[in-house]
C-alpha cells in the first residue's frame, strides 16, 4: 500500500474516531465556549517516555479545522520528560476542545507502545537482534501501531497475511489431517506444508515456519525455507536450537541460512537472555496489545 491510500485510510479512521466521540455535536463546548474565541494550548507530558503520533494529531486537527495551527516542538521518537510540552496549539477553541479526546488518545496510545517498544530495544542493545512487533494489534490501528514501534526503535513483522508466507501450528494440522484423508503416509505435514508454500507462492515472497519443539526444528532445518519462528521455546532450547542452526550451516555451506526469531512468553526481565543465545529477531505482542498510554494532557494556556 502507497503513502497517499494509508493516508487516505488514516484520514477515515480518524474521522470515525470523531464521530464516535463528537457524534451530532460537542453539546459543552458548543453551549459554553464561544465560537469567536480564540485559544493557545499546550500539549505536555506527565512522564517520561518516547513520543509517537504528533503528525496524526496534527492531521486530526486539520480535518476539524484548517485554522488551527500546530507546532511541535519535538519530533515522534524523541525521549521526553514529565512536564515537557511537546506541541503549541493556536486557534479556534471550540475545534481544539472537541478534539481534544481523541488527540490525546491517539497521542497517549501511540507514545506508550512506542515507550515499550524502546524499553527492549534498549535491553538488547548490545546483542545483534531486532525487536519486532506482530499482528496482535488494534483493529483498523495496525499501521499507526506498527509506525509507533517503528519509532521506539522496533522492526515490524509482517503488515497483513498478504506479506508474507509463516506456516503455523494450525497450519500444519489442517495439513495432517488432509494428509490422512488422502491417506499420504510418507511424508510429514510439516514438509507436505513447505512445499505447497513453495508450489504456489509469488517471486520474493518469504516463507518462515513456526517450530515448538527440538524434533520439529531438526526437520526444518533439513527444508528450503527463509526464517523458523522458535515458539514459546526456554532459553536453554533456543540455545540448542542455534547450536543445531549453526552445524546445519557449517555443513551445508552453499544453503543459506537461516534466520531465526524467538516468540512466546517474551518479558524486560528475559529478553536480553533470548537475545544472547544467537537469534536474529524476537517478537512481542505485548508491544502493541498491552503498552500502557503514556500520560499525557492539553491544557489551555491563554
Amino acid at each position: 500500500m502507497n503513502d497517499s491510500l494509508r493516508i487516505e485510510k488514516l484520514v477515515e479512521v480518524l474521522k470515525e474516531a470523531l464521530y464516535e466521540d463528537v457524534g451530532r455535536i460537542d453539546l459543552t463546548t458548543s453551549y459554553i465556549v464561544s465560537k469567536s474565541l480564540n485559544v493557545e494550548a499546550d500539549i505536555i507530558v506527565k512522564q517520561d517516555g518516547i513520543v509517537a503520533g504528533l503528525p496524526i494529531i496534527e492531521l486530526l486537527y486539520s480535518i476539524l479545522d484548517k485554522k488551527i495551527a500546530f507546532k511541535p516542538v519535538v519530533k515522534d521518537s524523541d525521549k521526553v520528560y514529565t512536564g515537557k510540552t511537546i506541541a503549541y496549539l493556536s486557534g479556534p477553541a471550540q475545534p481544539i476542545l472537541t478534539g481534544e479526546r481523541v488527540a490525546l488518545n491517539f497521542l497517549s496510545h501511540l507514545s506508550g507502545i512506542a515507550t515499550l517498544t524502546r524499553k527492549y530495544a534498549d535491553k538488547v542493545k548490545d546483542f545483534d537482534v531486532k525487536i519486532r512487533d506482530t499482528r496482535k494489534t488494534t483493529p483498523a490501528l495496525r499501521y499507526v501501531e506498527k509506525y509507533a514501534v517503528r519509532a521506539g526503535g522496533g522492526y515490524n513483522h509482517r503488515m497483513g497475511l498478504y506479506d508474507g508466507v509463516l506456516i503455523k501450528d494450525n497450519h500444519l494440522r489442517c495439513e495432517k489431517i488432509a494428509m490422512m484423508h488422502d491417506k499420504v503416509k510418507d511424508r510429514s505435514e510439516i514438509y507436505m506444508a513447505v512445499q505447497k508454500a513453495k508450489r504456489d507462492m509469488q517471486e520474493n515472497t518469504q516463507i518462515e515456519l513456526e517450530v515448538e519443539n527440538i524434533l520439529q526444528l531438526k526437520e526444518a532445518l533439513k527444508l528450503e525455507i527463509d526464517m523458523i519462528l522458535l515458539d514459546n521455546m526456554t532459553v536453554q532450547d533456543v540455545k540448542e536450537a542455534v547450536k543445531l542452526r549453526n552445524e546445519a550451516a557449517l555443513a551445508c555451506a552453499f544453503k543459506k541460512k537461516i534466520l531465526f526469531e524467538v516468540s512466546g512468553g517474551i518479558t524486560l526481565e528475559n529478553v536480553s537472555e533470548y537475545a544472547a543465545c544467537g537469534v536474529e529477531m524476537i517478537s512481542i505482542g505485548s508491544l502493541t496489545h498491552s503498552a500502557p498510554a503514556l500520560d499525557i494532557s492539553l491544557e489551555i494556556m491563554k
